[in-house]
């Protein structure tokens, strides 16, 4: 805290506001709103205790624990908090508030109320639950419980080093409420929540509205640091033309040029551009009624009943919830419910004159009731038969192949035989292949050695040799085929090579084995073309041979 410099600034209530925001945000307590507070409370059994009881320090540290660890269940893994760091650093700020002699006990009251009082989430809701534990069952404030209520919540300022500024005084509770007899929720919010608030919590507003423009971005250049933007508080001079401050300005007393720091300041928490200052000017200047709202919404004075009084509907569950919440605090929850139920035993036993009405109205609610449900079972009823007609449409059709098992079995075994026809195949293009190279490195053998060098043996110039020709039995049935008909698709150097007289038997060899190859090749291309016209025929299995088989040319 004291890195931050907080002391630097010059008005006491900025000053304490800033401190406690700190203390919440540094215990990670601005994540956890009322409502994780309240079922921590809950889950610990803080509910049913009596305010006045003492808490162990192991207690209190068991109810934080429940805080903080629900709160690293509802954070993305990304954003995971240091549950015991925040458990720690809590832990001895409440201690060294609350516990200065070292005791080792805290009294329910005070844990409720502070943590009520740092946690985050909106004052409205902080202060309905502040009343909840401070009022009687017929909802009216005890003015003893909101003297015990300052006299903790004062001690928050305390712990900052603020106690000059805001310390509790007896005087304190009468200032709020001076006027005042009976005190209701409504009442209790006017006061905590008007402009300005009681002097002795003029902090704790503040430091709601803190929380709220942390992240607010104004495009206005400070009039004495000169920034070119600012973020948080802006500061408008009621005197000096177009002089504005940050917030650190202003909080530390900074003037600059003809002003000076008693001049009157405008805060502003949001920026608004001069057009639409311009519109909500003429806007405010023409319309015939006043648009203030009301700072919190109005709440009733006291639940409604239930119509029927023997029935238990939802309104009776809240009456039965605020019962709980507003009763004394030292009966047990199950205490309570045998007495609500007695209660409400006694209510249906006595009948109402106007019951003839309410039963009439009731039957006609009920009927409504039943007609809606059942339309809403026939529109359940229509979506659902829809859904499974989308479900029925947007399935493929099944395939016909897929039906009977004989084609299935016979498309296996052509998927295999042309598996194997194709390896056969490329077993004998590799052959040609290999052929055709020993052809090419041959006729250059014979360039080099010339008409006069001796004539060797191919066995000794070829490392490999010239594989053994596959003999068919179509091989007899092409004699037309000449030796330059066998050529090609031999290169340039070996058709020079056998267009020449010489060398005849060499030739001759090399031909025959040539002729071997393209009659093998013929005969498999054959008996290829035998194998497709023969399941040609078969009208049912045409389609799916035509799939599972390319053409050949």
């Amino acid at each position: 805290m004291r890195a931050q410099e907080l002391d630097l600034i010059r008005l006491s209530t900025y000053r304490t506001a800033c401190k406690l925001r700190f203390v919440q945000k540094k215990c990670n307590l601005h994540l956890v709103d009322i409502w994780n507070v309240i079922e921590a409370f809950r889950e610990n059994g803080l509910n049913t205790m009596d305010l006045n009881a003492e808490l162990s320090v192991a207690r209190l540290e068991m109810v934080l624990s429940t805080i903080f660890y629900q709160l690293n269940k509802r954070m993305p893994t990304t954003h995971q908090i240091n549950v015991d760091q925040s458990i720690s650093l809590l832990l001895n700020f409440l201690l060294a508030a609350y516990d200065p002699e070292g005791q080792g006990k805290i009294s329910v009251l005070v844990v409720k109320m502070a943590l009520a009082t740092i946690c985050g989430g909106k004052i409205l809701d902080k202060l309905r639950y502040i009343f909840s534990q401070i009022s009687d069952s017929a909802g009216i404030m005890v003015y003893s419980q909101f003297d015990q209520f300052l006299k903790e919540v004062l001690k928050l300022p305390m712990a900052v080093f603020e106690g000059p500024s805001f310390g509790y005084t007896e005087q304190a509770a009468r200032a709020c409420f001076a006027q005042q007899k009976k005190v209701s929720l409504n009442t209790f919010l006017d006061m905590l929540m008007s402009d300005p608030p009681p002097q002795c919590l003029v902090w704790l507003p503040l430091m709601h509205r803190l929380a709220n423009v942390e992240n607010v971005f104004h495009p206005v250049e400070c009039s004495y640091c000169h920034t070119e933007s600012m973020m948080g508080f802006r500061y408008r001079c009621q005197q000096c033309h177009n002089y504005q401050l940050c917030q650190d300005c202003f909080w530390r007393g900074h003037a600059s040029g003809s002003h000076s720091n008693q001049h009157q300041m405008k805060e502003y928490t949001s920026w608004k551009s001069p057009a639409k200052k311009l519109s909500h000017a003429l806007s405010k200047s023409l319309s015939c009624a006043s648009s203030r709202e009301p700072l919190h919404p109005m709440f009733l004075e006291m639940p409604e009943k239930p119509l029927m009084c023997h029935v238990v509907t939802p309104i009776s569950i809240f009456l039965l919830s605020s019962l709980l919440e507003s009763s004394n605090h030292q009966d047990e929850e199950h205490s309570l419910i045998a007495r609500y139920a007695a209660r409400l035993a006694a209510d249906a036993a006595r009948v109402p004159t106007d019951l003839p009405c309410s039963l009439d109205a009731n039957k006609q609610q009920r009927q409504l009731i039943a007609e809606l449900e059942s339309k809403n079972r026939e529109i359940l009823q229509e979506i659902q038969r829809l859904r499974l007609q989308h479900e029925e449409a947007s399935q493929p059709p099944p395939d016909r192949g897929q039906q009977n098992p004989t084609l299935l079995a016979e498309l296996r075994l052509l998927r295999q035989r042309k598996d194997e026809l194709e390896q056969r195949m490329s077993t004998l293009q590799e052959s040609r292949r290999e052929l055709m190279v020993q052809l090419e490195q041959l006729m250059m053998l014979l360039k080099t050695q010339g008409p006069g060098s001796p004539r060797s043996s191919p066995s000794h110039t070829i490392s490999r040799p010239i594989p053994t020709p596959i003999h068919s039995d179509s091989a007899g049935t092409t004699p037309t085929h000449t030796p330059q008909d066998s050529l090609m698709g031999v290169g340039g150097d070996v058709q020079e090579a056998f267009a020449q007289g010489p060398r005849r038997n060499l030739r001759n060899d090399l031909l025959i084995a040539a002729d071997s190859i393209t009659n093998t090749m013929s005969s498999l291309v054959k008996e290829l073309n035998s194998e497709l016209m023969k399941h040609r025929q078969e009208p049912d299995k045409t389609c799916m041979v035509s799939s599972s088989f390319p053409t050949l040319q």
